[in-house]
């Protein structure tokens, strides 16, 4: 089996990133959570990743995509992955 080709970096109990747990799991999307340090300075990996330490962070190696803000990511999960992207209405 291979790696999940999208990677959730995000906080334990964080309502930002459940809430884009849920639509991940509502298109049954492959994911890797990497949880991250809970002091916002001691974010070094999600900093190099999007240029900010906020979470939750994605990055789709399907799409090229990295992003943070949950209302971004979601919006890119329904683009990407729901109904209007399989050509339904």
């Amino acid at each position: 089996m291979t790696d999940p080709e999208i990677t959730l970096y995000r906080l334990q109990a964080c309502p930002y990133c459940e809430r884009v747990v849920r639509k991940l799991d509502q298109y049954e999307l492959d994911y890797e959570s990497r949880f991250v340090e809970p002091m916002h300075s001691d974010r070094n990996a999600v900093a190099r990743l999007t240029g900010k330490r906020s979470v939750p962070a994605l990055r789709d190696e399907r799409t090229g995509v990295t992003m943070s803000e949950s209302g971004n990511i979601v919006d890119y999960l329904d683009r990407t992955y729901g109904e209007a992207a399989a050509g339904g209405s």
